[in-house]
């Protein structure tokens, strides 16, 4: 087997930036809400102390299927190493043969943001300013960066665990030339929030309903698993709409919808996916003042979708190694 392409994290953000993910990952929410993608069940196995692996199997209109298989570990980030560690595989479209192995955590940390940025913009009031992100690791400031492309944020509220020591505000508002203030809690960010977004990997919420104004869009990313629930049930039955990536994987992955099937405070039936409406085929919100709340587990057709442009300029520039198998 010859002529792998083989791309580093470097070469992944050589050539793949945020406004090419986001276009990417419309494109995958666009084809899985006409019905074009392929989507196999996701694979979670659970591991000591909270870690987790995961597997995803995908394949889109033109493209070879996409594999990705990795890791979360909340711990590492004790150790200073990324809570996400991937590699992502593309086969050849005709002939099924490895085409290119692309590390996946760069692939993982931008079409993760950019994918919230693709539903915030269908699900968000359209003058929503002001933007709280609990969490403030490589996702939580992702998103910092993704929102701002999708909506006039001019006011960012950011916290997390370590608010004392952290310096999330301060380097964000460097580099977004923008606002970017540190609360003290998640409940003082939430006040006055549009858009709240939960990048965390906590089993507990970090977030509470009453703490909600009317209007505001809750994206919780880090509820990818049964045990984490980011959010409490109050949020859900506050939310006009709950919406997540894919339903069947949600009724079986993320943790509040889970949680609020289970105790009767929310119908599967009532649960919506963010492809049709991606596609124009149903609405984002019916109301200004309507909260809506949507969860994010991870779908392999976001890695898909990201794999596809990564190849093609990647080839295109001459990036990357290509080795024998």
């Amino acid at each position: 087997m010859a002529g792998v392409l083989l791309l580093s994290a470097a070469d992944v953000r050589a050539v793949f930036d945020l406004p090419a993910a986001i276009a990417s990952q419309r494109a995958a929410f666009g084809a899985l809400g006409r019905g074009e993608a392929r989507l196999a069940p996701r694979v979670l196995l659970d591991g000591p102390d909270g870690d987790v692996a995961f597997s995803y199997v995908s394949r889109l209109p033109g493209t070879g299927a996409v594999a990705k298989f990795g890791s979360v570990n909340p711990r590492n980030a004790a150790r200073g190493l990324p809570t996400v560690a991937a590699l992502v595989t593309v086969q050849d479209p005709v002939d099924g043969r490895p085409v290119a192995i692309i590390e996946g955590e760069a692939v993982t940390t931008l079409r993760t943001s950019a994918a919230s940025a693709v539903a915030a913009g269908h699900l968000a009031v359209p003058d929503a300013s002001r933007l709280a992100v609990i969490g403030c690791g490589v996702q939580g400031r992702a998103h910092v960066r993704a929102m701002a492309m999708v909506r006039p944020i001019g006011r960012v509220t950011v916290t997390c665990r370590h608010p004392e020591t952290c310096t999330a505000a301060s380097e964000l508002s460097d580099e977004l030339e923008m606002p970017v203030e540190a609360a003290a809690s998640a409940r003082a960010a939430v006040e006055g929030a549009q858009i709240v977004v939960t990048a965390t990997t906590s089993p507990e919420p970090v977030v509470l309903g009453s703490w909600l104004d009317p209007g505001c869009t809750v994206v919780s990313v880090g509820s990818f698993a049964p045990d984490r629930t980011e959010v409490d049930g109050e949020t859900l039955t506050r939310a006009a709409s709950v919406v997540v990536d894919d339903v069947t994987t949600a009724l079986e992955h993320a943790g509040p919808v889970v949680a609020a099937v289970r105790a009767g405070v929310l119908n599967p039936g009532e649960v919506r996916p963010l492809g049709p409406i991606v596609a124009g085929l149903a609405t984002g919100r019916e109301s200004a003042a309507d909260i809506v709340f949507y969860n994010s587990v991870g779908l392999g057709v976001q890695d898909a979708a990201a794999a596809a442009v990564i190849v093609d300029r990647a080839r295109d520039a001459g990036a990357g190694r290509l080795v024998d198998l």
